[in-house]
């Protein structure tokens, strides 16, 4: 197996909550020394890539901005692209909130004047932000989720609700099915994660708690999988995955390992 590229997730992969993963910070040293151009890319769409290179940093690992990828990265780019002289709706956190902005989009406070809708994590989400949602949907002509993640690993070993949650609760409400999900495996996000590594797919190995977003996305992509059990997946839910990781491993401590 030849490897030149690392697609690197970060929440149950390289920290779970306030954490680093044992062996996940001495792990990505190890890949930098042999040559392995290493891309961080999240679910996670909360913080801007300043942000994420700052928490890494907080563990001990040197990153630059264009070695993250975030959902909530791609969202704001793409809306930025496509949508934007529209009026755009958030039902998420004030950290993609403010991507947005970044962007040039900033989001209408009245759900009846949106044309785009997006659906995202945030802890604020209640009956209200449900309702505006829904009625924002009455007009929207675009409905969009910044990822599909049903759940994330908590610091304490425990799931917790994800952006995916919140996407089909205001999905079922309305009856409408968003029009794209565009973190991880979304085609978006591989276009995005391929070019930034400037290596080709073949030689790119993906490594990940998630079967349907990290293994997911590597099998979309070309790329090969390695699943981590550090975080939200079991190893028998590993073995009965369809894709079928190519892969199965404890933690990133373990990945350099593969590569011998």
């Amino acid at each position: 197996m030849n490897v030149q590229g690392a697609v690197v997730d970060l929440d149950g992969t390289v920290y779970r909550g306030d954490e680093p993963i044992p062996g996940a910070v001495a792990a990505i040293e190890t890949l930098r020394e042999r040559g392995i151009g290493i891309l961080f890319v999240t679910n996670n769409p909360t913080r801007s890539r300043a942000q994420y290179v700052d928490r890494l940093a907080e563990f001990g690992i040197d990153a630059a901005e264009s070695e993250v990828l975030s959902a909530g990265t791609v969202t704001a780019e793409y809306l930025a692209d496509r949508h934007a002289t529209d009026d755009v709706f958030l039902v998420g956190s004030s950290g993609l909130r403010v991507q947005l902005q970044d962007h040039g989009i900033d989001p209408v406070s009245e759900p009846e004047a949106a044309d785009v809708l997006i659906t995202s994590h945030t802890y604020d989400f209640d009956y209200e932000a449900l309702t505006e949602g829904l009625w924002a949907l009455d007009s929207a002509e675009h409905f969009y989720g910044t990822d599909p993640d049903l759940v994330y690993p908590g610091g304490d070993g425990r799931r917790y609700p994800g952006s995916g949650a919140i996407t089909r609760s205001v999905a079922a409400v309305a009856q409408r099915e968003p029009d794209l999900v565009l973190g991880k495996p979304s085609g978006v996000m591989v276009e995005l994660a391929t070019a930034a590594l400037h290596c080709q797919p073949s030689e790119c190995l993906v490594v990940g708690d998630g079967l349907d977003t990290d293994v997911a996305f590597g099998a979309r992509a070309g790329m090969y999988t390695a699943l981590v059990l550090s975080g939200r997946t079991s190893r028998t839910e590993a073995e009965t995955a369809s894709p079928t990781p190519d892969f199965v491993v404890d933690s990133l401590a373990d990945v350099p390992g593969l590569l011998d």
